[in-house]
């Protein structure tokens, strides 16, 4: 299980824009807040997505970057972003594997069917690539600024 103080695992995922977004590629210059949400279009999903984006400058004033991932396709999140205006980069894991390897997976029996549900989760990781904090089963309502407030401990 991934815990603080181990280095975040290394992705490469589209955004909503089919681009590919490196996780490698901040090291060394931005600290990154990955927030990992259940789906595009839903209250909370929703809720979650323009917190974050209304702090988007805020975030960058501390050279930090925010990604939201979920196991949705591009096209899913390119029209969950156009229809609510979102500034922050939603990242693609149809595969699940960047999911996997931040352990946000967990297994929940609905009706008696056993599925793999995204768990709310949010990652902190500092400039050297290193888990700072991990929040889990997050309450979307006042996250994004609690996770600013994480931010700015972390890079003063």
């Amino acid at each position: 299980m991934l815990k603080v103080g181990d280095s975040a695992p290394d992705f490469d995922l589209p955004d909503a824009a089919m681009e590919m977004v490196s996780l490698v590629d901040f090291r060394g210059k931005k600290s990154v807040v990955l927030y990992f949400y259940p789906k595009d279009d839903t209250p909370g999903c929703t809720l979650q997505a323009i917190e974050f984006g209304d702090l988007e400058e805020q975030f960058e004033r501390y050279d930090s970057v925010v990604f939201g991932i979920s196991r949705d396709d591009c096209i899913s999140h390119a029209a969950f972003r156009d229809k609510h205006g979102l500034s922050v980069q939603l990242l693609a894991d149809e595969e699940s594997e960047v999911c996997r390897s931040y352990d946000v997976l967990q297994e929940r029996v609905k009706d008696g069917v056993k599925k793999m549900c995204l768990v709310r989760s949010t990652v902190l990781i500092d400039r050297k690539g290193v888990v700072r904090h991990i929040m889990r089963d997050v309450v979307p309502k006042g996250h994004a600024l609690e996770i600013l407030k994480l931010v700015k401990e972390m890079n003063r």
